[in-house]
């Protein structure tokens, strides 16, 4: 198997990866902020880390995953504000939908997931480290902040310009530009917004809440220990949430946080970073409504380099649906057929070498993917022949197997399919309501939008039926 090679953030290079212990990987990743569900730019980072923990395991290595849950912070805060709740009731819900986004997507389940709202103490006890290391201080405003100008490496992951940053100037909100890069809050002195909101505890420093950078190493070095393997997020993390972490964490033990850090690249709506702001957002529900498989997704999300940006569009996501139905059907045609050819082992062992070539070189995933589809091709014609080397098929069964285990492209009878049908379904209630109420221009709309889809239907005495068509 090929030395396994990584883009590492802090170096901009591509290197050389492997656990510290050389045998399980502490792997953080940043999770969702949950006062909205998470949108589809979120996923794509999510679906990013989930093929890099696949293909960690693939190496057989084990893998220790923590994915935070970030329960307090001023956008949750805000929501509470807004809707009279506490922030765990604004929470609560929202991580749900969030499980139940990931399994649809088929995304692996970490090992852990923390809320940020169950590690105060562990936070308070790092403010405290940094404290007595002359690295933290508390303002006149009640909050205690992080002074970068004692941390010299500050920006090493960045590669920020310090000499920009105006000494003493404080930043206490949770978002921040390049531009007002200074000392951040790690401890919020308390308002009344957070005392109604019940996202207030006790501290030495008085009331008050964590600060969103604390709360990731807080929790990272709590289940992972001080230094972990590997750090990955969304390239929007870099800076300063990543950078802050990185201050903090060194500052207090002294020691390396991350020895590789990982980030993806955005996901764009017509050329535009997919963001709630700019209300261009799409999310799992959007796809499960409009009968997208996660097989689908998946597909269109690994058909480009996790470090490239990619563009989201109808047409991006019907060519992956049609993609992953020439999958699925050669998923069944591998599993019916009775035998092979000797140029059918072949081909399997190619794609096995070429896709782990392609896995092992910085998760180069369009190469694996373009790999898997010319074995389709060949394998189809060769299983035209009705050869009866049965050694042949099962190779070609296994080598298929390993590469979709990384890639999970195969869209399943199952789950998927019954989202369709339900779709399929309400479309045909619409119509024939349409139809009953003599409607017909609402009804062929209707028939209209199922073609689109690939879904064809025909009318008959005993009702209405319908069939996917390529």
């Amino acid at each position: 198997m090929p030395e396994f090679r990584l883009f590492n953030s802090l170096t901009r290079t591509i290197e050389p990866f492997a656990p510290a212990d050389g045998h399980t990987v502490r792997f953080y990743t940043c999770g969702p902020t949950v006062y909205n569900p998470a949108h589809l730019g979120n996923f794509r980072t999510f679906l990013f880390e989930d093929l890099l923990r696949r293909v960690l395991r693939m190496r057989g290595w084990g893998v220790e995953q923590v994915m935070n849950l970030t329960d307090v912070d001023d956008k949750i805060i805000k929501r509470a504000t807004e809707q009279k709740k506490t922030i765990r009731e604004v929470t609560d819900p929202v991580v749900e939908t969030f499980h139940e986004d990931r399994e649809y997507l088929r995304i692996q389940r970490a090992e852990h997931y923390p809320r940020a709202t169950d590690y105060i103490a562990e936070m308070i006890a790092l403010v405290q480290r940094l404290e007595e290391k002359g690295l933290a201080y508390k303002a006149d405003d009640g909050s205690v902040y992080f002074a970068i100008d004692k941390f010299p490496t500050y920006g090493k992951l960045s590669r920020l310009d310090t000499r920009e940053i105006k000494a003493g100037a404080r930043v206490a909100q949770d978002e921040y530009s390049k531009e007002n890069a200074q000392d951040f809050a790690l401890w919020k002195a308390a308002k009344p917004e957070d005392e109604a909101a019940e996202a207030v505890w006790d501290s030495p420093w008085g009331r008050g809440r964590p600060g969103w950078h604390l709360e990731c190493s807080a929790m990272a070095m709590k289940i992972l220990g001080e230094t972990i393997d590997l750090h990955a997020g969304g390239i929007d993390l870099i800076f300063p949430h990543h950078e802050d972490e990185i201050a903090q964490s060194e500052g207090a033990t002294g020691k390396t946080f991350a020895r590789f850090w990982s980030h993806g690249e955005f996901l764009l709506t017509d050329g535009s970073k997919m963001a709630k702001r700019v209300g261009n957002v799409s999310n799992v529900a959007d796809l499960r409504a409009n009968g997208v498989s996660a097989a689908a997704l998946r597909h269109f999300v690994f058909s480009t380099h996790y470090r490239k940006q990619l563009n989201l569009s109808g047409d991006a996501l019907e060519a992956s649906t049609e993609a992953v139905r020439r999958v699925g059907d050669f998923a069944d045609r591998l599993e019916r057929e009775q035998g092979g050819t000797p140029a059918l082992a072949e081909a399997a062992e190619g794609l096995l070498v070429e896709a782990m070539n392609a896995l092992a070189e910085d998760l180069n995933a369009p190469r694996a993917t373009g790999a898997l589809f010319e074995f389709i091709t060949t394998a189809n014609r060769e299983l035209d022949l009705h050869g009866h080397d049965v050694e042949a098929l099962v190779r070609a069964r296994e080598a298929f197997r390993q590469v979709n285990s990384v890639l999970d492209i195969v869209p399943e009878s199952g789950t998927e399919d019954r989202v369709l049908s339900e779709w399929v379904e309400g479309q045909l209630a619409a119509r024939a309501a349409a139809r009953q109420r003599r409607d017909f221009a609402a009804a062929d709309s209707v028939r209209k939008a199922l073609e689109e889809k690939g879904i064809a239907i025909e009318d008959s005495p005993t009702g209405t039926r319908w069939k996917k068509v390529h």
